[in-house]
């Protein structure tokens, strides 16, 4: 079976060491793409080196995530305009709302996230989004722009089916991540993805973020002393959206990896 990883965060410090070994072990569990996330000014543009270092397999998306929205700036914008003429960048974000912690402040948050959906509806890109605590704030500014936007996704959905079906709604596609392996924290997105429709479901990692928690990463041959999550993790945590949505797991990994492509606007390698 193919996977497709929509949100990958192989920038992060914990893969400067062994990258390699891990797009090996993800070429090795049939994750065949994968689209690395930017969240600040620095993290796209090493997200788009490294896309541009693998042609056809890696993809990069370029943006501020919400917490990073503080340091966003006229200059910031002019390099997010430079990236996203790459050919390798292939959405707007990662950008949206965080009022959980609020490391950056929530009228910061929502001007930055404002500029970010007028860049893409301008560039005619997708947007890589990204809310916690913050649904009907979020719902209000993607409202206001949808029409302005080819395509957005709610990626790493946690929350459940009302809020589910609002995205959908708005038209958005969702993104599935191993928080549905969450014997705690994760029923409500189990709820969730039996009201997704297949042409709007993608499952992704968010690695090194988001390690199952029904996984012992000794017995799957990962490094243990993090407890690290990786992108050869995605039949893991497609094997769990399938069994929750009632369908079949070849089936999934099949439709998601279309939708995946249809959505970035990206050729199979």
């Amino acid at each position: 079976m193919e996977w497709i990883d929509i949100g990958a965060n192989l920038t992060h410090h914990t893969f400067r060491k062994d990258l390699h070994q891990v797009l090996e072990r993800a070429d090795a569990a049939g994750v065949s793409q994968l689209f690395v996330t930017g969240t600040d000014e620095g993290e796209s543009i090493k997200a788009q080196a490294l896309a541009a270092d693998h042609p056809g397999r890696l993809f990069a998306t370029a943006g501020f995530h919400p917490h990073m929205a503080k340091t966003f700036s006229s200059d910031s914008e002019s390099v997010l305009r430079e990236l996203a003429a790459r050919p390798e960048v292939v959405a707007i974000g990662e950008t949206g709302l965080d009022f959980y912690r609020n490391h950056s402040p929530p009228e910061v948050q929502q001007r930055v996230f404002e500029r970010h959906l007028e860049l893409a509806a301008e560039l005619q890109l997708p947007v890589f989004l990204h809310q916690r605590d913050a649904h009907q704030r979020f719902s209000e500014i993607i409202r206001a722009y949808r029409d302005q936007l080819v395509d957005g996704v709610a990626h790493c959905f946690t929350e459940g089916p009302e809020v589910a079906q609002a995205y959908l709604d708005l038209d958005l596609h969702i993104g599935v991540t191993g928080w549905i392996c969450d014997e705690r924290r994760g029923q409500a997105v189990r709820d969730a993805v039996r009201v997704i429709p297949p042409e709007r479901l993608m499952v992704e990692t968010d690695c090194p973020y988001l390690l199952p928690r029904d996984v012992n990463p000794e017995q799957v041959g990962l490094p243990v002393k993090n407890r690290r999550n990786e992108p050869c993790l995605m039949p893991h945590i497609g094997r769990a959206v399938a069994h929750h949505a009632g369908r079949d797991v070849a089936e999934l990994a099949e439709t998601s990896s279309q939708v995946a492509r249809r959505f970035f606007r990206v050729a199979a390698p």
